[in-house]
């Protein structure tokens, strides 16, 4: 599969998209895939790649992330959101499917509260905060247990992406992250979401996944057995036939 990255600039903040050059259609649902707190799009290929051809694939660098010029000042999820939104109404989409992992699943809550006129649902991977893990350091024990449990290849992916951000660019984000209600965002959300987590993820557990999609106005759960916090690259395949299933039945 080849991507296109390409460089758009919103309100002054860099964004980077890469979208597969396959796509035999551009007037079905686009899913637009946005990665965590101090990730990229690298660790999205893999489910990318298996979403299908007649639909619009895009996964996107967010500003401060994968190289990009670090914001002026730190943006909290709203706000993040919200540029994200401005940016997905660029390009023009009948419907959207956003898919976000881990802090991922807060900025695409914002997004389609901030331009909800042309989101069909959203889909969370691994979302956070778990309830469990509300301070930094209740974060940090559980993805040292998750990496403990990944692959080398995803653990890999996950530190080059880490030491290209940065560990001071990390924890402002991560503070945002942690003082961010998750679940009252999902309760405010009207189109359909799925949360889609591993099975032994350590990070955003059973009871968090149950409590938000029950949340949710039209929440649906599935969870991946044997999988941890980045499933959508260790199982990516599983993840994307959960996805289509749901989109089917879901619009």
């Amino acid at each position: 599969m080849t991507l296109l990255p390409r460089r758009i600039v919103v309100a002054g903040h860099a964004f980077r998209l890469h979208e597969s050059t396959e796509t035999k259609a551009s007037d079905a649902v686009m899913y637009v895939l946005i990665h965590g707190v101090g990730m990229s799009h690298r660790y999205f290929a893999r489910l990318h790649e298996t979403l299908p051809e007649s639909a619009r694939v895009i996964s996107i660098d967010l500003p401060g992330f994968a190289g990009l010029p670090q914001p002026e000042r730190d943006l909290e999820v709203p706000e993040m959101g919200r540029l994200l939104a401005e940016l997905v109404a660029m390009l023009g989409p009948e419907r959207v499917v956003y898919v976000g992992h881990s802090m991922g699943a807060q900025w695409v809550l914002e997004a389609a509260r901030a331009h909800p006129e042309h989101v069909a649902g959203i889909v969370m991977i691994g979302p956070v905060v778990d309830e469990r893990h509300r301070t930094l350091g209740a974060q940090a024990r559980a993805l040292v247990v998750d990496t403990l449990g990944e692959t080398p290849a995803a653990n890999a992916v996950v530190l080059v992406d880490y030491l290209r951000c940065g560990m001071r660019r990390y924890l402002k984000q991560a503070r945002r992250m942690v003082e961010y209600s998750t679940a009252s965002a999902v309760q405010s959300i009207r189109v359909p979401v799925l949360v889609i987590r591993g099975g032994d993820d350590p990070v955003a557990g059973s009871e968090w996944g149950h409590t938000l999609s029950a949340a949710a106005r039209r929440g649906v759960l599935t969870e991946i057995p044997g999988q941890f916090h980045n499933v959508h690259f260790t199982a990516p395949h599983a993840v994307g036939q959960a996805i289509e299933g749901w989109a089917s039945s879901a619009h």
